[in-house]
């Protein structure tokens, strides 16, 4: 059971990096936090891994705080939550917005993630909420400044979470209104809370 990898940060996408560990690449599913917060290619990194076994496939998952890994497995342990979601689900919202949001059973904004419909966030509010009683919500720290081609990434990474390209574009460029020249996760967030506010007019329209 692999449960940690160290090596050379071969290549990294918004949703998968690729670790060099002694001439092996392994290639690690992340959420676009770890993904923000990894250095330059070829810098060393380690992750801790959650490994997910099916009779068909082997897929690692990784990610840089022991917290951030606790939380996708206890999201894992909800209905109807598999690997793919609980990964979009922390990709699409900070801990320290999600522990909030399903302690106080906020299924507007829960349901506000790409893939997760009103039973999916009632399930997670049911099943998880006593148990996230006991999670501390720490202050969330910066994470580095990308490199060029950071609103290519964050447009990769809204398409990564379920949206249109063209929306992806779009809420992109109005971000960049609002946040001005900002590093990736300053830009993702601003160009999910627009997007967020445009799904709740349009459902406040229907």
């Amino acid at each position: 059971m692999i449960g940690q990898l160290r090596g050379s940060l071969a290549d990294k996408r918004p949703n998968q990096v690729l670790v060099d560990v002694g001439g092996v690449g392994y290639l690690v599913h992340v959420p676009l936090s770890t993904y923000a917060a990894l250095g330059e290619l070829h810098t060393e990194v380690t992750l801790l891994i959650h490994m997910h076994v099916r009779e068909d496939a082997l897929a690692l998952y990784g990610f840089l705080s022991s917290r951030e890994k606790h939380l996708f497995e206890m999201l894992l342990s909800a209905s109807g939550v598999g690997p793919s979601l609980a990964l979009k689900i922390l990709s699409g919202m900070s801990v320290e917005e999600l522990i909030p949001a399903i302690r106080t059973g906020d299924l507007a904004r829960l349901t506000r993630i790409p893939g997760v419909g009103r039973k999916t966030a009632e399930r997670m509010v049911v099943e998880l909420k006593d148990r996230l009683e006991a999670v501390s919500i720490e202050q969330e720290r910066p994470a580095a400044s990308s490199p060029a081609g950071t609103e290519a990434d964050v447009v990769s990474a809204l398409v990564n979470l379920g949206y249109e390209g063209r929306v992806a574009e779009k809420a992109v460029e109005e971000a960049k209104r609002e946040a001005g020249t900002a590093n990736f996760e300053k830009l993702l967030r601003a160009a999910l809370q627009g997007l967020s506010q445009t799904k709740g007019r349009a459902a406040r329209g229907t």
